[in-house]
């Protein structure tokens, strides 16, 4: 209890933050702390720029590959459907048909 008095009273000292504010490793890791942030700010504001860029390409071309998907399959159906055999021999419709 009285080191955490003791250490509160040094913090709260004007003098002895102007002397560690001046020494060497406070201030290289105040620099250090300055770059990993402002690395981060960039980083995350690339990242987003690729985001929106990613966003309006493929978005497009998405539609188109959609389009072109459900052009082809409704073209096979048909294909299929008009090349499908006849009956079934001997009149069977198969299980469910009514009689």
């Amino acid at each position: 209890m009285v080191l955490r008095r003791l250490l509160a009273v040094l913090l709260h000292s004007p003098q002895l933050v102007e002397r560690l504010s001046e020494s060497r490793p406070i201030r290289r890791a105040a620099q250090l702390t300055a770059f990993a942030l402002l690395q981060a700010q960039l980083r995350g504001q690339d990242a987003a720029r690729r985001l929106r860029g990613l966003g309006a390409g493929p978005a497009a071309s998405l539609g188109r590959c959609a389009a072109r998907f459900r052009d082809t399959f409704t073209q096979e159906v048909r294909r299929g459907l008009r090349e499908r055999p006849g009956p079934p021999p001997g009149g069977q419709r198969g299980p469910d048909a009514n009689p």
